[in-house]
């Protein structure tokens, strides 16, 4: 099969590399229901890209008949050449991909509710209206004309929020500059990812998108909801804060690089240097700050249009804007780090500019300062169990978790990874077996903590009513090891479907059943 056979042009066919896997490459098509890409193993594997390509016709529904459709002017081609079977087409009916119907009046059954707010709830029943919670409760009557989802044997949970997440996004550092707070995520988002599709097979639905650690002070987040199938514009979760990277240590000194002859180093190269950047920075976000007060106040205070017109704007400044608005509690810090002593170095920053660092990401020497992190109010964004992968890791240790929840701050479980983003459930379970946490103090790790981090706490996090329906349905415990997610919602929408999602195990068994094409020895 080739992009002509299903009716596609060669120009709506590219390769486009996909950040963060090695050398694994995706292919895309182009059809009238959108774009997906499929992962492809090896550049140089003919035989895997073909399967891609089949794959690809798997994942958009694609059948001869909408091939044809796809293209109406192009002429069927032609049957009954001689000696020739032609083999059967796929049925791809039971792995097409449909974007989910809205999610208007939905009951979960008998199920195991885990609510990470109010305990767990046995055989228990959540009913959804038009992408809300409106009950929940172990005695809730399922209302008439309600779509049932039977939840006998199984657990249901929040959604999964990936508080530190580098996926749909087309670029994540920009790293020519130490400061680089103009920039923004929402801008270089994509919504055809295979990733995303895999994460929502792990429950998870909302990410905090953040851009890289190669800047002390680095780009804007974007927040957003895994609505896969839909355009890109229906990812960003709406009324959620805006946030910025911030970073400190190894990465934004750049001392883990060797510079090329006749290559400068950047400013920041050491720890007090980073501190500098920071105090120069917010030091000219409060001047300009005070700039545009003035202004505003000059403006307001003048009685006539003319007095009006000969006042002058300072000039815009893209950079400061965004720190204007951190000074402003508007904005979100997501802070990269490391050591302990960069960590109060940054709370102290923040406390001088009157600012709150909302989370520190990665933090793996946070269990040495729990108390500081609880007394500034700044989450705790980390790893279940990685350490001394580099030296600033040195002392990381798999109780950090659980030992800084103890001391009252807010943690939570992240991937920083597309892989791991599709477990986080068992990430989270890890804090159980290295330290002791509570089941729902796991749990509170990859749901409700993440949201409180977000500032999105209010809608998602947690299963009450009057929030998005955004739930995980597992087949057993989430921190069982042979627990698998069987559905994933998001406001209501069934986003996955384990029973009726795309999988090569299926594609495969039907096309051990095809019959071979035989070409005629004349041709």
């Amino acid at each position: 099969m080739n992009t002509r056979e299903a009716g596609w042009g060669m120009r709506d066919v590219g390769k486009l590399r996909e950040p963060g896997t090695g050398n694994r490459e995706r292919v895309s098509f182009r059809t009238q229901r959108g774009i997906a890409l499929v992962p492809v193993e090896s550049p140089r594997s003919g035989s895997l890209r073909s399967l891609a390509a089949l794959g690809m016709t798997l994942l958009l529904g694609a059948s001869p008949a909408f091939a044809q459709a796809g293209n109406p002017q192009r002429p069927a081609a032609a049957t009954g050449a001689p000696n020739a079977q032609q083999a059967p087409p796929l049925d791809l009916t039971a792995v097409s991909l449909p974007i989910p119907p809205a999610g208007k009046l939905v009951a979960i059954t008998n199920a195991t509710i885990m609510t990470a707010s109010n305990g767990t709830i046995e055989k228990g029943t959540i009913v959804i209206r038009d992408g809300k919670i409106a009950a929940v409760g172990a005695d809730v009557p399922v209302p008439a004309g309600a779509k049932i989802i039977d939840g006998t044997g199984k657990y249901v949970t929040p959604g999964i929020i990936d508080a530190h997440s580098h996926s749909a996004a087309e670029a994540i550092n920009e790293g020519t500059l130490s400061i680089t707070s103009m920039v923004r995520i929402e801008d270089v988002l994509r919504q055809d990812g295979i990733s995303l599709y895999r994460q929502l097979a792990g429950g998870t639905t909302t990410l905090n998108i953040l851009h890289g650690s190669a800047n002390t002070i680095g780009g804007q987040n974007a927040v957003v909801k895994l609505r896969y199938g839909l355009p890109v514009d229906s990812l960003k979760f709406e009324g959620a804060p805006p946030g910025i990277k911030f970073a400190l240590g190894e990465n934004v000194r750049q001392t883990n690089r060797n510079l090329q002859p006749g290559q400068q180093g950047r400013f920041p190269r050491t720890r007090m240097g980073v501190e500098d950047l920071l105090r120069d920075a917010f030091t000219r976000a409060q001047e300009y700050r005070r700039d545009w007060q003035q202004y505003d106040a000059k403006k307001k205070a003048a009685k006539t249009a003319a007095e009006r017109a000969a006042l002058i704007p300072p000039a815009r400044d893209l950079e400061l804007d965004a720190l204007v608005e951190v000074l402003e509690g508007k904005r979100l810090v997501h802070c990269h780090s490391y050591r302990a002593d960069e960590i109060l170095m940054m709370l102290r920053v923040a406390k001088d500019f009157g600012f709150r660092v909302a989370t520190f990401q990665h933090v793996l020497e946070g269990y040495k300062i729990a108390d500081e992190l609880a007394k500034a109010g700044s989450g705790a964004s980390t790893f279940a169990d990685e350490w001394a992968y580099k030296m600033e890791a040195w002392d990381a240790i798999p109780y950090n978790a659980a030992l800084m929840a103890e001391r009252g701050v807010v943690v939570t479980i992240n991937s920083d990874s597309d892989e791991r983003a599709r477990r986080l459930y068992q990430e989270a379970a890890k804090a159980m077996h290295y330290g002791g946490a509570s089941e729902q103090e796991a749990l509170k790790m990859i749901t409700l903590n993440a949201a409180k981090q977000l500032g999105i706490d209010k809608r998602v996090g947690s299963i009450d009513v009057g929030k998005d329906a955004d739930l995980a349905i597992f087949t057993a415990h989430p921190f069982a090891p042979n627990a698998r997610v069987d559905m994933t919602l998001i406001d209501g929408r069934v986003f996955f479907d384990r029973a009726t999602s795309p999988t090569l195990e299926q594609l495969i068994e039907q096309m051990k059943q095809r019959k071979p094409h035989v070409a005629s020895e004349d041709r």
